[in-house]
């Protein structure tokens, strides 16, 4: 069951919707601007002319549209993991979430209550995962930066990892050193983007 699951998530980017010239539910989305980034090794073939999102924003490959506004679009997934599995896109071409500029970042965010609520409301759900796969390694099939919101039932049984019992957080050296290292790394980066003349509010403790 896992491995059907794994499958589910590693394909549901992979084939565009067939569509037939007459049907009424599969809308070509209009051309928009997808700009190229750099990728590192391993992610080529996703970007650009090959990058399926790009094809759907450029309106060479067809969707089923929810939304859109100026910075993003939101989709149904061709392969969903539930009833209404969308997915929320930005027009232009980042390989990661870490990749994409946090504008762009806090754009897609923002229509999350709001496309998320309607989302629940069509689909009869209360709940809902918000989800993103960012590197190979947490199942990051296509290289565009994309949100997934997964409608949620009551034992849908959808993630294996719910029946796993979790384990308190041990409070010793190990993890106050993890501690100490990533408040490290968030004061490294916030005073990066202080040198690039943009304000803060982190503080260390």
């Amino acid at each position: 069951m896992e491995a059907r699951r794994r499958l589910a998530l590693i394909c549901s980017h992979l084939h565009p919707i067939a569509t037939s010239g007459t049907s009424r539910f599969h809308e070509n989305l209009k051309p928009k601007c997808c700009s190229g980034v750099s990728v590192s090794h391993g992610e080529k073939g996703n970007q650009g002319n090959d990058c399926i999102f790009c094809k759907i924003i450029r309106g060479e490959s067809p969707a089923l549209k929810l939304y859109e506004d100026d910075t993003c679009l939101c989709i149904l997934d061709t392969n969903p993991l539930s009833h209404g599995h969308s997915l929320i896109i930005p027009k232009s071409h980042f390989s990661s979430l870490q990749a994409t500029p946090p504008l762009v970042v806090g754009a897609m965010c923002s229509k999350i209550p709001f496309i998320s609520s309607a989302v629940m409301k069509a689909t009869g759900c209360d709940s809902f995962n918000l989800l993103v796969n960012t590197g190979t390694a947490a199942g990051q099939v296509i290289f565009h930066t994309h949100i997934h919101i997964i409608p949620r039932k009551a034992r849908d049984c959808l993630w294996a990892s719910e029946s796993l019992r979790r384990c308190p957080l041990k409070l010793d050296q190990e993890t106050s050193q993890l501690a100490d290292r990533i408040r490290e790394q968030l004061l490294f980066s916030d005073k990066s983007e202080d040198s690039k003349g943009h304000g803060s509010s982190l503080v260390a403790n």
